[in-house]
């Protein structure tokens, strides 16, 4: 929490799987929230136990990469929803205009409309009592690092990526960059969003910091520079955008009433039937080294302690219905997390775990893992061994293993014939949670020669014997974007959602 004065105070609720900034305002008996993700009782406690009421909940745009509260936390508490102009919500809201002003104790907000990432972008203002300007909560208008892409609501707006870049650029430089430079940024992201190229860890700066170090700031920039460099190199938007988007828009259950209706335990038998009769998909959400000891034949491994969210809304069709498969006790969370980005369509959990399912004598499946010395043994004793890169591609330029092939695991349908298939494939990511996913899916299609290497990457340039590369830089990869950003899962497309539909039909 940080203290403004002794009577404002600003906490920034920051979610590491979404990378994802949600902000508490509080002065003199009322409180603000700004982008707050579906689940209520976060503010609601916070309120309560501060003895606050909530006045305002405010939207700085559409949310394409998680699913907001807003609507909820409006009937529970009362306060109106705010946006800023050029929204069209499907539920009441206040439709704020450029310039007004929103009392919270004796501080201000003043709306600050930013379009450019989409076309209701805005930001908003803190002034403190004494009318100081002391902070902006930008949204995705301003990260740290980077700006907000232009290219996710183009379509909807009638406009080109290039056009909406340019009233960014616009947006910047009259209402954001004219701010004092001691103003402190509090951002709708950090490093992980697929909302962004390249941006930082820190979650919290000053705008002194961003207009020297920012590339989309630099004072000499040319409107032309701009929208070339904001629109070079963006990675393909994950799959589920658009649906959260559109979520957003509705009016729709709160994350608590969705576990209320998903929180339903199954003992092994009835698990298989329903996953039987209904179609689903068995989502595995334990770690990757459990997963491979033993799991349910087909099942997808996506690990809860990753970044869980975007990888299974950029791979799972948003429409599926899941079966999930979780450690003893974290079937809530899971079920929340899933929630976060638009997955409603949860029937059930196996009760007891991959436990109770090996008590009763049910099928199990698992996947060989490797250490990098052993992979290092079994290379040296044939130099043609078939080695699987399922990193980025940034990444695998950034350094690499010469021996291996690069195919992601976002391009991992669209360049499935190129997969060696007649050779045992050692398939290796950054530390193991990529390439275990890559393996749960190539093993639900029904190829099991593959080995997992334990540790991936960073094992792999550790250990004798294995030669990787020179590092290059990653800020020389502009069009890949950041490390985290890569392990984010933000590319991947249609094609394997296809894949995945085709698994359970």
């Amino acid at each position: 929490m940080t203290a403004l004065n002794p009577a404002l105070n600003v906490e920034q609720i920051y979610t590491g799987c979404l990378a994802q900034g949600a902000y508490f305002i509080s002065c003199q008996g009322e409180a603000i929230v700004i982008d707050p993700l579906r689940e209520t009782r976060p503010y609601l406690d916070r309120a309560e136990a501060m003895g606050l009421s909530i006045k305002y909940i405010l939207e700085t745009h559409f949310h394409a990469d998680f699913v907001s509260g807003h609507v909820a936390l409006s009937k529970a508490t009362g306060a109106p929803i705010v946006f800023g102009p050029n929204a069209n919500p499907e539920f009441e809201a206040h439709i704020a205009h450029d310039g007004e002003i929103l009392k919270v104790g004796t501080a201000s907000i003043e709306v600050v409309h930013t379009p450019g990432h989409t076309m209701e972008s805005t930001c908003y203002l803190l002034r403190n009592e004494a009318g100081e300007k002391v902070a902006v909560f930008t949204g995705d208008t301003l990260f740290l690092g980077d700006v907000g892409r232009p290219d996710l609501v183009q379509k909807a707006a009638s406009m080109t990526q290039e056009e909406l870049a340019g009233i960014l650029f616009d947006s910047l430089r009259a209402k954001i960059m004219t701010l004092p430079p001691s103003i402190t940024i509090y951002p709708g992201h950090g490093a992980g969003s697929a909302c962004g190229k390249n941006l930082s860890k820190e979650t919290v700066g000053t705008l002194e910091e961003q207009l020297a170090t920012n590339y989309a700031l630099r004072a000499d920039m040319t409107r032309e520079e701009f929208i070339h460099e904001v629109t070079d190199g963006l990675a393909e938007a994950p799959a589920y955008f658009p649906m959260n988007v559109a979520m957003n828009k509705k009016s729709i259950l709160g994350a608590e009433e969705v576990l209320a209706g998903a929180s339903k335990a199954f003992d092994s038998i009835a698990f298989k039937a329903m996953v039987g009769e209904m179609g689903a998909l068995v989502l595995d959400t334990r770690s990757p080294e459990v997963f491979a000891t033993n799991h349910i034949p087909g099942s997808i491994n996506i690990g809860i302690d990753g970044q869980f969210a975007p990888w299974v809304g950029s791979l799972i069709p948003t429409d599926q219905t899941l079966m999930l498969v979780c450690e003893n006790g974290r079937e809530d969370e899971v079920i929340t997390r899933l929630s976060r980005v638009g997955y409603d369509r949860v029937l059930g959990y196996l009760e007891g775990g991959i436990d109770a399912w090996m008590a009763n004598s049910l099928e199990t499946d698992q996947v060989l893992r490797i250490t990098a010395a052993e992979l290092a043994k079994r290379l040296a004793a044939n130099p043609d061994l078939s080695i699987v890169d399922a990193r980025k591609e940034g990444e695998w330029t950034a350094q690499n293993l010469p021996q291996a092939k690069n195919i992601a695991l976002d391009d991992l349908n669209a360049k499935f014939s190129e997969l060696p298939l007649e050779q045992t494939m050692h398939i290796h990511c950054a530390g193991g949670y990529r390439s275990m996913i890559y393996a749960s899916v190539l093993k639900s299609r029904g190829i099991h020669d593959l080995v997992d290497v334990v540790g991936g990457f960073a094992a792999i340039k550790e250990t004798p014997g294995l030669e990787t590369g020179a590092f290059v830089c990653p800020s020389t990869l502009k069009k890949q974007g950041s490390e985290e950003f890569a392990q984010a899962g933000s590319g991947a497309g249609q094609g394997i959602i296809a894949w995945f539909k085709n698994l359970i039909s």
